[in-house]
């Protein structure tokens, strides 16, 4: 006869809770690192993209962000969202080539905006929050070197690059894709009846979760009025 050996309470309880805070803190492992937000946009549209610092350590806080625009895929107007107790920064740089734009050709370009006297402490993160546009069109994503710095004089140098497929760099650089306008505009108009049709199912089902609770309150009542006559039989 084989005998089964069954763990305390105590002991299964201290197992799922470990398990559980392994799981919670996998994804913080992973997404700890400066990246821009959305990580998608529209060739030639104009995007508002966050860049999400988080803070790493746990002795010293971050004091100064920099972001390096790509020069080789110029972008003429470029805007900052205040943050408060942060300073902006913008550096230009001119171009070989001016850009063409509405409003006439544009010679120099933003290549860096540097945030400085903020604090990001231990445990936090901010966001920066940057307009930018038109995007160009003759490239599928922009890169955006950035440099955190802490207090203590570290700098931490968010800039490497990998080819598609390849494992993710240890300090990976903020990047932004970019897709062609008729692709999303027909990604957007074929999703669309898909949402309709979940939307319905949605409202179906909590019809028919409803007439199930009726009828089975129903059967209830039916049972004890039976049982009822029965006993006064």
């Amino acid at each position: 006869m084989v005998k089964i050996r069954w763990w305390p309470a105590r002991r299964i309880t201290a197992v799922g809770a470990l398990c559980a805070m392994a799981l919670f803190a996998l994804p913080g492992i992973a997404s700890a690192h400066v990246t821009a937000n959305a990580g998608t946009a529209q060739q030639g549209g104009y995007t508002k993209v966050s860049f999400r610092v988080p803070n790493e350590r746990d002795a010293a806080s971050t004091t100064q962000l920099e972001i390096n625009f790509p020069t080789d895929h110029p972008i003429a107007s470029v805007e900052t969202r205040a943050v408060p107790g942060w300073t902006s920064t913008a550096e230009k740089t001119k171009l070989d080539k001016p850009i063409k734009t509405d409003n006439g050709e544009i010679s120099e370009v933003v290549s860096k905006i540097t945030w400085t006297g903020g604090k990001i402490p231990p445990g936090s993160f901010e966001e920066f929050d940057v307009s930018m546009g038109p995007l160009p069109t003759d490239t599928d994503e922009l890169v955006f070197k950035a440099l955190q710095t802490y207090d203590n004089g570290e700098v931490v140098r968010w800039i490497d690059t990998a080819p598609e497929g390849a494992p993710e760099p240890e300090h990976p650089a903020p990047v932004v894709k970019l897709t062609p306008a008729k692709a999303t505009q027909a990604a957007v108009t074929s999703e669309a009846p898909t949402s309709d049709r979940n939307s319905s199912t949605g409202v179906w089902g909590v019809v028919l979760g409803i007439v199930g609770i009726v009828l089975a309150i129903t059967g209830i009542i039916v049972g004890l009025l039976n049982r009822r006559s029965a006993t006064a039989g």
